[in-house]
């Protein structure tokens, strides 16, 4: 009975207060504000600012993110065998990482005074701030587990973390977006190209401008990196990682081991590989929506601003998201959250350009948006519940379930943002001119309609098999508050 109360008391000791909660959701926006900025303006500022080739800029996007996704396990293994200190394990990683990823985030958006080896300057950086960045969102992430023992309280600073992440998607978009467009540069008409005369004057103001567009992408990435140092420091300061399951004596297991406990665990497998298709649908629109908007639809002045409403829409429906996986259990809301974007996709790409139309569409969109951020972190807990239920003399692999997920999303983005700049290229893309050809924007629709509609119908075929239920959840959470009393 004793024994009962101060485990009792202990449970009352870990819930989180609001305070902490919100620190908890800060240290997220870092990871979201540049990744929103990389995955929306990149591609467009390596071909039409710092004017690549389009095939050299597939080599950098996929490199890159492949290289980034490789990094995933390996800094989830170390960050499992990191002796505890003071300040726990997770967060000497983020705070040692911060300072020179923000550094590499500022080179990326630097165009180099050189000609011939620009191509490895933006391969370098970009891989180095991947790199980093995993070195900070890896802890970050697996700290989840490590903030409360409570399924609620998780649940509920998961909640917080994802509308602060999304409102980081809408700074990063907003800061890149209203920054460097108020820098637009003209493009080419090829009825000026007959005109030599006009040509040369055409292109030296043109340089001109293309000097004051590169100038407002490095104002924008030095804003975004001083948001992402004063995010940290909330973050280090404001919450306290606990020692959950015993992790300052835990005994250290193989990676390999580690990994095949982990990737033999079916709920995880299932998950991950439902929301890997879900979400490479979404980073092909992500990537590929701002070239849609502007040659396609033909919206060169607005499409910053249709970027900005889309994720503003996605941060507002977050809490209605919470409140419905709640309400209705997280796997209805996987179902009408993600489908919630099908017929808008469909829609934009049927419709004959009209403003209004997309506005609307990036409203309605911007609320699947929140599904597809809130739902996959909300799950992964789940799983690891489900994990340490059947294996209770197995723990400690919290930062490895973790990072194979950030593994396979980031495996995912590389996939889409290398593929779709190299069909791009195929299909004729010109950096700098006012209208693209006909192959070109069919290739545009694919990229953003019907390829996305295939992989989230893919995505929820698999994730059908998926065996955590409501049920099983209740279930998982009374089997560790028992493990707990032992």
């Amino acid at each position: 009975m004793l024994g009962t109360g101060i485990f009792f008391q202990e449970l009352q000791m870990e819930t989180l207060t609001v305070w902490s909660k919100v620190c908890f959701a800060i240290g997220g926006a870092p990871y979201q504000i540049t990744g929103s900025a990389l995955g929306f303006f990149l591609q467009i500022f390596l071909l039409d600012v710092a004017l690549l080739d389009p095939l050299n800029a597939s080599v950098i996007l996929f490199v890159g993110r492949a290289w980034d996704a490789v990094t995933d396990p390996t800094v989830g293994f170390l960050v499992s065998r990191t002796p505890w200190t003071r300040h726990g394990r997770m967060m000497p990683w983020i705070l040692i990482s911060t300072t020179p990823a923000v550094l590499c985030y500022f080179l990326i958006w630097v165009v180099p005074p050189i000609e011939q080896g620009k191509m490895w300057w933006y391969l370098l950086f970009y891989c180095l701030f991947q790199t980093l960045q995993t070195c900070f969102h890896v802890p970050y992430s697996a700290l989840t587990m490590f903030i409360s023992t409570e399924q609620k309280e998780r649940d509920s600073a998961t909640a917080y973390r994802m509308t602060v992440e999304v409102l980081g998607t809408v700074v990063g978009t907003a800061i890149q977006g209203q920054i460097v467009g108020m820098a637009n540069i003209p493009c080419i008409n090829s009825t000026s190209l007959t005109n030599s005369s006009h040509h040369s004057m055409h292109g030296n103001n043109s340089q001109i401008l293309l000097d004051s567009k590169r100038r407002a992408y490095m104002i924008a990435s030095a804003v975004i990196s001083l948001i992402c140092v004063l995010c940290a420091v909330v973050l280090f300061f404001g919450v306290t990682e606990q020692d959950s399951d015993g992790l300052k004596a835990q005994k250290h297991v193989s990676f390999r081991r580690g990994l095949r406990l982990v990737m033999s665990h079916g709920p995880y497998v299932k998950l991950v590989l439902a929301f890997l298709f879900t979400s490479l649908a979404f980073m092909l629109m992500e990537g590929n929506f701002a070239l849609f908007i502007k040659y396609t639809l033909g919206f060169r002045e607005d499409f910053q601003n249709i970027l900005l409403v889309i994720m503003l829409s996605a941060t507002l429906t977050i809490p209605m998201w919470q409140w419905f996986l709640c309400r209705f259990g997280k796997k209805t809301a996987v179902y009408i959250g993600i489908t919630w974007a099908v017929p808008f996709m469909i829609v934009v790409v049927c419709v004959n350009s009209n403003l209004f139309v997309s506005y609307i569409v990036s409203v309605a969109a911007g609320a699947s948006v929140a599904a597809a951020f809130l739902l996959p972190w909300s799950m992964l807990p789940d799983v690891v519940d489900d994990f340490k239920v059947q294996n209770p003399t197995s723990q400690g692999h919290e930062a490895i379930f973790y990072s194979f997920y950030v593994f396979f999303t980031k495996f995912a983005s590389g996939v889409s943002l290398g593929v779709s700049t190299l069909a791009l290229s195929f299909a004729g893309y010109v950096p700098g001119v006012c209208v693209q050809s006909d192959s070109v924007n069919l290739t545009l629709k694919m990229l953003v309609s019907a390829a996305p509609v295939s992989l989230i119908a893919l995505g929820l075929l698999v994730f059908k098999t998926y065996p955590i239920n409501e049920e099983r959840r209740q279930y998982n959470n009374k089997q560790l508050q028992l493990l707990l009393l032992q």
